[in-house]
Order: structure tokens, then C-alpha cells, then sequence
């Protein structure tokens, strides 16, 4: 089953985003978790077959910025710093390399102290407010050639889910504890700004929601994928975004006048697969984001030929499909 779930978007007045622009903006999924901390660390740096080839597409793409998800989070950056000079690096010989790295802390693994997953026991990464074995599995790493603006990150990682206005949070499922301790992000929501050559700059919004599987009928996934998506939708509305509060305490969304792209794993398709009411669709359709790009390859529309089975029920393009999933699922 291939489904598009790598999207990214860029705001409407942003023409360094546009064809020929000569900046270039890219998402990735790596996979490169591991079980346990440290793990991925040792990996690289003993010599991986998978980050060498990961950094061979990276190289070929040749993005200006790049965001990687389901890279391991450490608290100093090493296994983003060591991927970047170890594998990326030596990929593409003299290109331009990625001096500005940002990893923020990750939701995943970092325990709640609640039952959050309804199993009647606290403890394991179902009760982590991300799942997730240890901290920062599944972690994002931002790399850049441009600066950025440290004094202008935004992290949403601590942002409470149920302080978002109208939230779908299910009903009767967690404790008054749990429900009230319970964090918005599975990873965490970011807004990092860079300077571009020519000076401007541009708002790079992250995130890696949940996928809208893995639970029970309460639907708590499915539920806090649409959230998480609808965050962003809120933060670009100033007047929807009085709610949000990121972690150093500042209140309210970005700029009107602000140039962003957004980008990330959203786990969500327009047309198949298992999101709640296609939260997709609140961004698609936003005033002040291009939705109207569809990214496509042939390779996509040739491989979802060849294996068949659920893809031939698919209503989306195929051609636009950029991940592949077990055809056990719907």
C-alpha cells in the first residue's frame, strides 16, 4: 500500500520557494530509530550501510534545507552532527555542506507518569507523552546551509492538548490526571527561522504527528493526528492562534506578513488511508498556503502497479504516493 504522506507546503508570497528560485527545501523520513538510546549513535559511527544510502538520495537532491524525521534525538545532537559529517558530507564532495544543525527535545519516549495508552498499567513507551523506548526515538534534526536564528526558535513540545479551543481529544478514555497532563505533540511542533541569502526570513515549520493508527476504538491516535495538523492551521489564522503558548512562554501564532514553509511526516492523505476527517484539508485549503502543488513521479505510479492489491481501491493519485506500507492495512 503507498500512500502520500510526505507533504510540504510554502506559504503564497514566498517566491524563494517557487521553480528556479535557487532555494531548495526538502522533508525526509530516515527510519533511522532505534530501541534503545544510544543505539543509532553507535551504528554510525561503526559504518551504516542504510545512512549511507540515505545520504546518496539526500546528496542527489541537493536541498538547501533539509528536515529529517525518525532520526534519534541525544541531548548534544551527536547522531544528527555525525550523520551529517560522516555520511552526508562525504555523499556529495564539494557541494555546500549543512554548518546549521537544530534538534530540539522530542515528546517520544520521555515518560508521563499516567496510563496513557488505557492499558491499566503506567510504564513502557505507550505511556510515553510520544511513543516511544527511550527519549527522543523518533526525534527530527533541522539542517541548514543558511543561519538560523536561535533566538527565534519556537518549540510547541510542552503545549497541553487540551488548551486547544474545540480539541478531539476522546472522551472517558484517560483519567482527569492523564487527560489534563496529556501534551498536543507526539514529537513536537517547531518554528525555526533562517536567513536566506538575499537577507529575508524564512519561518521553517516542522513537525512529525502521529500516525492516525495503532489504537483502539477511542480512537486516541486518530484524534491527536488531526490535532496536531489543525495546530498549524490555528498558528497561521492570528486570530485562531490566541490559544497557542510555545515553550519559552510566548502567546500567539506567526505573523501575518511572515514567509514560512511547512513541512514534515503528517501521517495524513487527502483521500485514502485512516485520518480522522482528512485534517489534511484544513491546511490544503488555507488562505496563506500553495495546496494546489502536487509533488509526483513516475516511480511512484510503476511501483504501485506492480504490488497491486489495496492500491488498485485507492482514490488519490498514485503518482503523488511517497510511502509504502504493509497491504495488510486499508
Amino acid at each position: 500500500m503507498r500512500l502520500p504522506i510526505l507533504l510540504l507546503f510554502a506559504c503564497a508570497h514566498l517566491g524563494c520557494t517557487s521553480p528556479g528560485s535557487g532555494v531548495r527545501i526538502a522533508t525526509y523520513n530516515v527510519a533511522l530509530n532505534r530501541p534503545t538510546a544510544g543505539a543509532l549513535q553507535a551504528e554510525l559511527e561503526a559504518g551504516s550501510p542504510k545512512a549511507r544510502a540515505i545520504a546518496a538520495v539526500i546528496a542527489h537532491v541537493d536541498p538547501d534545507v533539509i528536515l529529517l524525521q525518525e532520526l534519534d534525538r541525544d541531548p548534544d545532537a551527536r547522531a544528527a552532527i555525525t550523520f551529517r559529517d560522516r555520511y552526508l558530507e562525504p555523499a556529495a564532495p564539494g557541494a555546500a555542506g549543512y554548518p546549521h544543525v537544530f534538534t530540539g527535545p522530542s515528546n517520544t519516549g520521555e515518560p508521563s507518569g499516567h496510563d496513557l495508552d488505557g492499558d491499566g498499567a503506567i510504564g513502557g513507551p505507550g505511556d510515553a507523552f510520544g511513543y516511544g523506548t527511550h527519549t527522543g526515538q523518533y526525534g527530527m534534526a533541522l539542517l541548514s546551509r543558511f543561519p538560523i536564528v536561535e533566538g527565534g526558535i519556537r518549540t510547541f513540545r510542552l503545549l497541553r492538548w487540551q488548551d486547544m479551543p474545540g480539541h478531539r481529544m476522546p472522551e472517558g478514555f484517560l483519567d482527569a490526571s492523564a487527560h489534563a497532563a496529556m501534551r498536543l505533540s507526539s514529537k513536537s511542533h517547531w518554528d525555526v527561522p533562517v536567513i536566506l541569502p538575499d537577507g529575508r526570513i524564512l519561518h521553517v515549520l516542522a513537525s512529525h504527528p502521529t500516525p492516525p493508527v495503532f489504537d483502539g476504538p477511542e480512537d486516541r491516535n486518530g484524534r491527536r493526528n488531526h490535532d496536531e495538523i489543525r495546530f498549524w492551521a490555528d498558528y497561521l489564522t492570528p486570530e485562531r492562534a490566541t490559544w497557542i503558548v510555545d515553550d519559552q512562554g510566548r502567546r500567539g501564532g506567526l505573523a501575518p506578513d511572515a514567509a514560512f514553509v511547512l513541512l514534515g511526516d503528517l501521517n495524513c492523505d487527502p483521500h485514502d488511508g485512516d485520518a480522522l476527517d482528512a485534517p489534511i484539508a484544513l491546511l490544503l485549503g488555507h488562505a496563506r498556503i500553495q495546496g494546489g502543488i502536487l509533488p509526483a513521479s513516475e516511480g511512484a505510479a510503476a511501483a504501485s502497479a506492480a504490488q497491486g492489491g489495496v492500491n488498485a481501491t485507492h482514490r488519490g493519485p498514485a503518482r503523488a504516493d511517497t510511502s509504502d506500507f504493509d497491504d495488510t492495512r486499508g
